[in-house]
């Protein structure tokens, strides 16, 4: 056997010391600033100076010090410009290798030492600030400091409404999404659905805070809230001082009316002063939907109806005058296609010279909004964003290629199911190439036909046939004017579709328009395909796989059951077979009110009470 190695007894041999410390002088000294700053480039200069102390070479300039990890073009480029600074000042011979005369050597603690080679050289109190991210509480340790929202900030909004309202006698206990918005804006500066400029953030995003420090409680979809115990109590206080303050601003108001006027606003034009009368020292008023008025300055005329900020209706409401009737067309229609079609009937409503805006629709191809005239405010660079709301007509168009897709492929029965429920209620079928292009599809004609009559007559929808994109073009140009002229005079009002529950809107018999319209926005997100379902959307999604159970048929057993479980709840109290399977055939659907039979009630019951499978 080899002898051992004999055990070397001594000092420990000195470090290296760093072949490169003028570099390393001037990236501790970037630390350092950065550190004094605050800033997050610290811990990258801290990564750059442990490779730089690792490596056993000289470097020449700071590019050969991209090979060295962490070493990126910005710290390069700044070290590069401090060598051409320091050849400025000391000549283009002076060594680099080598500190200046007078400074201490690199390997020395009083140099180098704030280059720390490990985690444990951090001081504690660095560590104990990083821990706590910015965070004003302190330097006491595991003491949290409650959370109180700003004045006239979103979460103090909310905090506020869902306090006050349930102070009515009768309240239901909690509030849909829509209703809190609109009721919270009154008491909040920014904007429950806008964000500000440069900023992606509106003033509902502090809800989730709300929800996350259990202030407030989200339930049940469409989405419910309401205050909890420890929101309450907070909300009670934030009332409270709310109170004693309006008191005081009551008798400052009083006291500056006796001793007559104070400061002059010199932003005021003269058109506001002749239509404005207010009261106190220039607020808006806020008028409620319900007619009421909050504190506040009162506004004559026309003006009563608006918001000062911005001119937006008070309550969701659109005068008439006060909004243009705008074609929305899905992206899906502009772009791609055969033979350039969809630049067609771009160009074709160019050349009628139909107003239309471009945009994601998740239901339907065409609809019509009535959007909000608003004027740019002085001093801001955009104009304040629009109001828009959903006119009750809907066009999804068909060319007879797609028709036949549809129909193999199942979209079709859902489009029409989606259609029926997307909260409009004149849908509209555009259907292309009615003539002999059928005959080359992979459907006979016959078929074809029949389901546009059965769309017609069964489904109710309004059908309307053209031969090609130029047609189509002049059936929207002149439902566009239309219903410009339809709604010229009419005073249209924002309605929440969460109050009304998720069903269809019947159509009125009647021609006058619906003056009570959904916002864009909640009814584009109402009707996205592949959002969060509820137990009642997924049932009747499973029914209707069922070959033969329409949207009609589903809709009328879920009025009876409301969910599987109540279904087979049903089944189990049924004394016999029999009885099980012709459990569903009374049911009445439709406008007809025929029964759904006992064919189909038998293949419901097998789909969810055969054990195994089906034969």
């Amino acid at each position: 056997m080899p002898a051992p190695e004999p055990v070397r007894l001594g000092r420990k041999r000195a470090l290296p010391v760093c072949p490169n410390p003028l570099f390393l002088r001037w990236l501790t000294e970037l630390r350092d600033h950065a550190r004094e700053r605050g800033l997050k480039t610290q811990h990258v200069y801290n990564k750059a100076i442990g490779s730089l102390q690792k490596y056993p070479l000289p470097l020449q300039n700071a590019r050969e010090a991209k090979i060295l990890q962490n070493f990126g073009d910005g710290i390069c480029k700044l070290l590069d410009e401090k060598l051409q600074r320091y050849y400025r000042e000391h000549g283009p011979d002076a060594p680099i290798h080598s500190l200046p005369e007078g400074a201490p050597p690199a390997g020395r603690p009083d140099n180098n030492s704030l280059a720390p080679h490990k985690k444990n050289n951090v001081p504690k109190e660095e560590k104990k600030e990083s821990g706590r991210g910015g965070g004003g509480g302190g330097g006491r340790k595991g003491k949290k400091r409650e959370y109180v929202p700003q004045k006239r900030s979103g979460g103090y909004a909310v905090l506020l409404t869902l306090y006050r309202h349930f102070q009515i006698p009768g309240d239901k206990g909690y509030m849909f999404k829509m209703e809190l918005q609109n009721e919270a804006q009154l008491l909040c500066d920014k904007s429950f659905s806008a964000p500000d400029l440069g900023s992606k953030y509106t003033a509902w995003s502090s809800v989730s805070t709300l929800i996350k420090r259990d202030l407030v409680v989200k339930t049940h979809n469409p989405a419910r809230y309401s205050l909890s115990e420890e929101g309450a109590s907070l909300a009670k206080r934030l009332a409270s001082e709310e109170q004693g303050s309006s008191g005081g601003q009551e008798q400052r108001d009083r006291s500056e009316e006796e001793e007559g006027p104070g400061l002059v606003d010199l932003t005021v034009s003269d058109e506001e002063e002749e239509g404005v009368t207010p009261p106190g020292p220039g607020r808006p008023t806020w008028v409620s939907q319900a007619g009421g008025e909050a504190a506040g300055p009162s506004v004559s005329g026309k003006a009563q109806a608006s918001e000062l900020s911005g001119g937006r209706p008070s309550g969701g409401r659109l005068l008439p005058g006060d909004y243009d009737i705008i074609l929305c067309v899905d992206f899906i229609e502009t772009t791609g296609g055969s033979n350039h079609c969809k630049q067609d009937l771009v160009k074709e409503l160019q050349r009628n010279g139909v107003t239309f805006d471009v945009r994601k629709l998740n239901v339907g191809d065409f609809l019509w909004v009535a959007r909000e005239r608003v004027a740019p405010v002085p001093g801001q660079l955009r104009a304040p964003v629009a109001m828009e709301l959903v006119l009750d007509y809907i066009i999804e168009r068909k060319r007879m290629d797609d028709l036949c897709g549809s129909i193999i492929d199942g979209r079709f029965r859902e489009q029409k199911f989606r259609l029926k429920r997307c909260g409009l209620s004149r849908p509209i079928y555009l259907v292309e190439e009615c003539g002999t292009a059928a005959s080359h599809m992979s459907l006979p004609e016959a078929t074809l036909q029949q389901a546009i009559i059965n769309t017609q007559v069964v489904d109710g929808f309004f059908v309307k046939r053209v031969q090609d994109v130029r047609e189509s073009a002049a059936y929207l140009t002149v439902m566009t004017r239309y219903l410009t002229r339809l709604y010229q005079n009419c005073t249209v009002v924002c309605r929440s579709r969460e109050l009304e529950g998720d069903g269809g809107m019947k159509p009125s018999p009647h021609s006058t328009p619906s003056l009570s319209l959904l916002s864009f926005a909640e009814f584009n997100y109402g009707a996205i395909k592949n959002k969060s379902q509820t137990v009642r959307e997924v049932f009747a999604r499973q029914l209707m796989q069922i070959s033969g159970l329409s949207g009609d048929k589903a809709a009328a057993i879920l009025e009876q059951y409301t969910t599987p479980c109540s279904l087979l709840a049903a089944y189990e109290s049924c004394p016999s077979e029999a009885d099980r399977e012709k459990l569903l055939s009374n049911i009445r659907y439709g406008k007809l009110k025929r029964n759904i039979g006992p064919a189909l009630s038998r293949t419901v019951y097998q789909l969810y009470c055969t054990k195994g499978p089906l034969s």
